[in-house]
């Protein structure tokens, strides 16, 4: 499975963007999703991800009440709505199927990681 991230940039603090991740040529809509950051220098961190059917969500702490993961199957494509951004925030995200263990909250319960996509939040 490819995954391709878009949807990053520049954006002063206080602002949103809308993060997508797409699937070309195969299908996700049967699987839970996840989306991670990572900024230079720290570890992998996740962010947040959504079941298969876009019923339940998990998020982090630090983004609990400004982001939002949300899902269209019918296109194929799991979003990350990304308000109130902080300095902080700043990192290349990128999203990655689900593919078992424990925690929806590990890195290693994920496969198929895309490129990701750069978001940086200026002061």
């Amino acid at each position: 499975v490819q995954l391709v991230e878009s949807g990053g940039g520049l954006v002063q603090a206080g602002g949103s963007l809308r993060l997508s991740c797409a699937a070309p040529g195969r299908t996700v809509s049967k699987n839970s999703m996840g989306w991670f950051r990572q900024a230079p220098g720290k570890e992998r961190e996740f962010v947040g991800a959504i079941d298969w059917r876009g019923s339940t969500t998990y998020y982090a702490d630090s983004v609990k009440g400004r982001f939002t993961i949300s899902r269209d199957n019918a296109k194929n494509t799991v979003y990350l709505q990304m308000n109130s951004l902080k300095p902080e925030d700043t990192a290349v995200y990128c999203c990655a199927v689900r593919i078992g263990g424990e925690s929806w909250y590990s890195p290693s319960g994920y496969d198929y990681w895309g490129q990701g996509t750069q978001v940086t939040v200026s002061s």
